[in-house]
């Protein structure tokens, strides 16, 4: 069976279209409690700052109730501390309301299983083979109860600031962190401050449609000025959801997904920490592959999604790895991706050899690396069409092996990812052009085809 619904990160799309429907919701609410839950118990139910969020939030509680499972409502709290409340409650699962990066229009629902992982494929197959059921209704004395935990989102402060090493504080560190009006508004700079850093905070004022919105780690722009401006040691830009971490170094310059990777491996390395090898995606820079063999790491590459990173991680014993866009795994520390721990440990390591980040991420030298999201109407094979493989084996003919082309349909957007890396920023450029020229091409065939 073929998920119809579930992506790499849950069900998502935008709200008010099929599925994102309070509907739905009530529906998913139910088939997840048959799987989950199936004589009751608890979830653990949290969200990001997005205005849908309210009305998901309603819907999904009233089917777990109509279930027969108790729902604990824990508000805005990033994904990863839904992971890890989730044990410290002793829940049966857990449920997140978040479309993670994207804007506010558009929302999501994924779950965790009681140990605080993400569920498997086949576990979601099984939630969706109920989905055209009809919503579940127990009679009175088996409904559930639901019940508000707003403050014990201090048990997943008190476990981030936990993970910093034994006796250390964040004095003397001034820091900028921009948490995208999202999920960690309220937890990050509470941990950052208690911890002894000076913070500045911007993004941190949600509105219920401002979450992504100018700020956070897909755009930050803002941090890169304010970092400079208030001459700060560096910055943490959060995604809204709070499991993607992209830091600013005192330069103003991005610190990404990739080169934070490199950091904590050679940290680790040094510290003898680090245990198995690091796992990137077949989207990870080249440079950092190439940065961890002259240390000795070895490295792998995953499909795209941290849920294949993690699948890698276990089967080869390893304990780091994640994306370029920040969403990193530190397995010695939690179930997850979780942006402000891994904020935490960088910290730890500037503290620790009393370097800066931009000395810490000298070490590795990016390739140029280009990517063009092309955005299409519905899911299709670009790489199948006669045009777009012509245009790829061209740009791999010139590339000559020294670079790379990666095509592939995104699981949280509707877009086909173009991405280009070589050794000339002019020729990526002109590459990755024409790629996602041919794209677009076939996406406009193939509407016209639809059409008629």
């Amino acid at each position: 069976m073929s998920r119809r619904y579930f992506g790499t990160d849950g069900v998502r799309g935008r709200v008010g279209t099929h599925p994102m429907t309070a509907e739905f919701a009530l529906r998913l609410a139910g088939a997840a409690a048959r799987v989950l839950a199936p004589a009751g118990g608890r979830v653990l139910v949290g969200k990001d700052t997005r205005l849908s969020g309210y009305m998901f939030e309603s819907a999904l509680e009233a089917g777990f109730v109509a279930a027969g499972v108790d729902v604990l409502l824990v508000g805005p709290l990033p994904t990863p501390g839904i992971a890890y409340m989730v044990q410290r409650l002793n829940c049966d699962f857990g449920t997140v309301i978040s479309a993670s990066h994207n804007p506010y229009d558009d929302n999501g629902i994924k779950f965790f299983d009681r140990s605080g992982g993400k569920l498997a494929d086949e576990i979601e197959e099984r939630i969706e083979s109920h989905l055209d059921e009809p919503a579940l209704t127990l009679e009175s004395a088996a409904l559930g109860r639901a019940s508000r935990v707003d403050r014990e989102r201090v048990l997943y402060q008190a476990f981030c600031a936990g993970t910093l090493p034994a006796g250390m504080t964040l004095q003397g560190l001034k820091l900028v962190i921009d948490c995208a009006n999202g999920a960690a508004y309220k937890v990050a700079p509470r941990v950052l401050a208690d911890a002894g850093a000076e913070i500045i905070p911007i993004g941190c004022s949600p509105n219920g449609r401002n979450i992504n919105d100018g700020c956070g780690s897909t755009q930050p722009e803002l941090l890169k000025l304010t970092v400079a401006g208030v001459r700060a040691d560096a910055g943490i830009a959060l995604d809204g959801d709070g499991d993607r971490v992209v830091m600013v170094d005192h330069l103003g310059r991005v610190v990404d997904g990739d080169q934070l990777l490199y950091v904590l491996a050679r940290a680790g390395l040094a510290a003898g920490t680090l245990r198995g090898p690091v796992v990137g995606t077949v989207m990870s820079n080249m440079g950092l592959e190439l940065a961890l063999g002259q240390l000795g790491v070895p490295f792998l590459r995953a499909a795209v999604g941290d849920r294949h990173v993690l699948q890698l991680l276990h089967r080869h014993g390893g304990a780091l790895g994640g994306e370029t866009s920040g969403h990193l795994l530190c397995l010695e520390h939690t179930t997850t991706g979780d942006g402000l721990i891994v904020a935490l440990q960088v910290l730890a390591v500037m503290k620790q050899t009393g370097k800066s980040l931009a000395e810490l991420a000298a070490g590795m030298t990016r390739l140029p690396q280009q990517m063009i999201n092309v955005r299409v109407a519905r899911r299709f094979d670009a790489g199948a069409d006669p045009g777009v493989s012509a245009a790829v084996s061209a740009v791999e003919r010139s590339l000559a092996g020294r670079g790379r082309v990666v095509l592939r349909a995104s699981g949280t957007e509707p877009v086909i990812r173009v991405m280009v890396e070589g050794e000339d920023a002019q020729a990526v450029g002109r590459h990755v052009t024409a790629i996602a020229q041919a794209v677009e091409a076939a996406v406009a065939a193939g509407a016209s085809r639809d059409e008629n």
